[in-house]
């Protein structure tokens, strides 16, 4: 691959399914938002910076589901999933967004897993899924932003092969009103093969 293709590149269809090795990743719908707030409406989640950090926390599941819905990116700004076990088991929620068609660049976010999923190798097989997805489909360069104050998920980056760009300074704010600083990492197209094979690795 190389950066004089001219072919534009294009996102998942709005229906389609990806499916990782043990994962399949549903386009995320009011009913799957719903079915998340089981799983997702849980101080734990929102500590790490999701929905703006602990100040987010909706208060009830069909609160969850409402904001869940507006606080993922839509069909016209990316591609939302719900991530669900081979077995049908809800376990979380990730999406692709920011794309950029000139760049050939786009970003994977707005991920948070149930608790109770952490540490069972979940986040190698969506990030797999997702990078797949995106390399498969013309993009050069594959983006994370990560709240400075989460350290797990900046490891968890950091394991998959990413390169640290640098930080954005007082980016966005955060649901207390507090300012997030960025870190911002990527992965390159022609780092892709030898990513791919780490994770390969490291899903049982």
């Amino acid at each position: 691959m190389t950066s004089e293709r001219a072919a534009a590149p294009t996102l998942p269809g709005q229906r389609e399914r990806l499916e990782g090795r043990h994962v399949v990743l549903e386009p995320l719908d009011g009913a799957g938002a719903l079915e998340l707030a089981q799983v997702l409406r849980k101080p734990e989640v929102f500590a790490g910076g999701f929905g703006g950090g602990p100040a987010g926390l909706p208060g009830t599941d069909r609160a969850f589901a409402d904001w869940l819905s507006g606080y993922a990116p839509g069909p016209d700004a990316g591609r939302s999933y719900l991530v669900r076990s081979r077995t049908g088991e809800a376990l979380g929620t990730t999406s692709l967004y920011a794309r950029s068609a000139e760049r050939r660049s786009i970003m994977i976010g707005y991920t948070a897993y149930d608790p109770d999923a952490w540490g069972r190798g979940l986040n190698p097989d969506v990030k797999r899924t997702l990078l797949e997805a995106a390399f498969s489909r013309g993009f050069h360069r594959v983006v994370f932003e990560v709240d400075e104050r989460n350290e797990r998920s900046q490891a968890a980056v950091r394991r998959l092969g990413a390169h640290e760009d640098g930080r954005l300074r007082e980016d966005r704010l955060r649901a207390d009103g507090s300012w997030r600083t960025s870190v911002q990492f990527s992965i390159l197209e022609q780092e892709w093969p030898d990513v791919r094979a780490g994770l390969d690795a490291r899903i049982p």
